[in-house]
């Protein structure tokens, strides 16, 4: 198959999702060691929350304009130009220096508004001057992301996905340097100055490859209007996704803005945490993420069935995984905590209130998976819809509420035990949704299944926590002999409760054959409940395009979550 087709042989696919994945993995790992790095050189106090609320910025920027709002808008755009044999020059012509014009008359806002943004975001902050000082630094994101996004979403029309996963590689290699060169003379401005300096090299990590699309970009007589009627739509179309992923990130906004007031360095310790929680989580999204071209692809075709046994299957699986590693998170926090961060400034002091909060945290695991899982659903169909966003601001009210009423009197605690309780009720609301909205789930079948993953992770969470307490050893084989215990007696509960709930998924091949009229080409049939019966079809598929191709999902290209970055 050619480019202009719109797909790739299969091998080619296969190609592309090995690189992406190396070079995503890498930069996810930097971006862990920076963590690291930084919790050893400036510990957790009042400069590193300061930096924190900086961060906020490249935070909220980077998934509106590189990983979800951008890629949703523009793929398609990009997509229906090639279709046409068309190329991008006057889109690019066109869009981009707007974009750029906009963007930096936002950067230079933030910048002059510096001290307003801080009050907003953190007021009561012990240290004002060097946060208003990083937010000056870090609003060139705004820019830089906006035209990185831009290139990431044209290259991965173009199939060309090295490039763009490598953009978080980039970034992170420039916040490290930068803070190991500065960090001696201007302390934790030095990160501040990373964050500037990376964003650029995330364009300029792309910037040969986009060249090249121009390039062999074909000639153009001009401007087409129905470009102009494409952006549009797009816009329409984007605007639940926009809203979900600011409401989403909301959460970061109501834990610093309540935090700002506790003692110093309680953000560092809520931030530390989150960063360990969320680890088995964008795992666990990852593997959603390897099966969701099929689940866009049924719901393109209509075929609800399949859908519910998609998000079913998937659901156990994720659910598995991430109550597993609760069950870890749980049992040995204060070791983890004291592996990975008790060095240089990070005290034993520090380790105690992280790793005390990072057990609550954890709580709410299941709860971020089941959102992004289930708001992966939702956005694979055509249409737009508000749910996702509707009860992400449900359960934001509710993280609000219960962080307000008990910050002052629990500390960070009650912060971490908000942030759970409002993303679990919105994961139990957004999947009772999915029934009306999306697909006939089975929510009795899904109930079940949770909760006897929940209790064998019960189970492993106690005999992980005896296991690493009954051995008298350095804290690394306290924390091998918890993590086999938790592994083992998991796999054993688990298989006990319901043996049957991963191994449709195992069997299943969410990248291999091609699906038509409820088969899979690849060899693999679908249950018989699960297909749709050609003999009742007058047309075309629902979903399907007028010469009846099923029609391409609009989250088909985008990983929906709070990535670790």
């Amino acid at each position: 198959m050619t480019e202009r087709s719109g797909r790739l042989p299969g091998s080619s696919v296969g190609r592309a999702a090995m690189v992406s994945g190396v070079l995503i993995a890498a930069g996810t790992g930097l971006g862990f060691l920076r963590d690291l790095v930084m919790a050893d050189l400036f510990g957790a106090s009042g400069s590193t929350d300061a930096f924190l609320v900086a961060w906020t910025i490249p935070e909220t920027v980077s998934p509106l304009l590189i990983e979800d709002a951008m890629a949703l808008l523009m793929v398609p755009v990009v997509t229906r130009l090639l279709a046409r044999g068309d190329g991008l020059r006057s889109l690019v012509g066109a869009a981009l220096p707007r974009m750029v014009l906009c963007l930096s008359v936002v950067t230079g806002a933030l910048a002059v508004a510096a001290p307003a943004v801080v009050d907003v975001l953190a007021p009561g902050l012990a240290e004002q001057g060097p946060a208003v000082q990083c937010v000056r630094l870090t609003a060139v994101t705004v820019v830089t992301f906006g035209v990185a996004g831009f290139m990431s979403a044209t290259l991965r029309a173009h199939h060309r996905f090295g490039p763009p996963a490598a953009i978080y590689l980039a970034y992170n290699v420039g916040i490290l340097a930068l803070i190991a060169g500065l960090s001696g003379a201007v302390g934790i401005t030095s990160a501040a100055v990373g964050v500037a300096c990376g964003s650029f090299l995330m364009v300029a990590v792309q910037l040969p490859a986009f060249l090249r699309c121009l390039r062999e970009a074909p000639g153009e007589q001009g401007a087409e209007p129905s470009g102009n009627v494409d952006v549009r739509l797009g816009l329409a179309a984007i605007a639940p996704i926009v809203v979900y992923t600011v409401t989403r990130q909301s959460q970061v906004f109501v834990e610093r803005f309540l935090g700002a007031g506790l003692a110093a360095g309680s953000i560092s310790h809520l931030n530390y945490a989150q960063k360990v929680a969320q680890v088995p989580m964008v795992l666990s999204l990852l593997i959603v993420t390897v099966t969701f071209p099929r689940l866009a692809r049924a719901s393109a075709d209509g075929d609800t069935a399949q859908v519910a046994r998609r998000i079913r299957q998937d659901l156990a699986v994720a659910s598995a995984m991430v109550l597993a590693a609760t069950a870890f998170l749980v049992a040995c926090a204060p070791g983890i905590i004291r592996v990975l961060f008790e060095h240089g400034e990070f005290t034993s002091a520090d380790t105690a209130s992280t790793a005390a909060i990072l057990r609550v945290y954890a709580l709410g695991l299941w709860g971020q998976m089941a959102v992004g899982l289930a708001a992966r659903a939702f956005f694979a169909r055509r249409r737009p819809t508000w749910r996702p966003a509707a009860v992400l601001a449900a359960g934001l009210a509710v993280t609000a509420a219960i962080g307000g009423a008990f910050a002052a009197s629990a500390g960070t605690l009650a912060l971490a035990a908000a942030n759970a309780a409002g993303i679990t009720l919105a994961a139990v609301l957004m999947l009772a949704g999915l029934r009306r909205g999306v697909a006939p789930v089975p929510l009795r079948r899904i109930a079940a299944d949770v909760s006897r993953l929940v209790l064998a992770a019960a189970g492993a969470c106690a005999a992980g926590a005896l296991a690493a307490g009954a051995v008298d050893a350095p804290v690394i084989v306290r924390l091998a002999a918890g993590g086999l215990a938790v592994a083992a007696a998991f796999a054993v509960l688990a298989a006990l409760a319901g043996p049957g709930l991963v191994a449709p998924w195992i069997a299943s091949r969410p990248l291999g054959g091609r699906h038509r009229r409820g088969r899979t080409e690849s060899g693999d049939t679908s249950e018989q409940a699960d297909r749709t019966e050609s003999s009742d079809r007058t047309g075309p598929p629902a979903g399907a395009d007028g010469r009846g191709r099923p029609a391409r999902a609009a989250g088909a290209d985008v990983p929906l979550g709070r990535p670790l970055r």
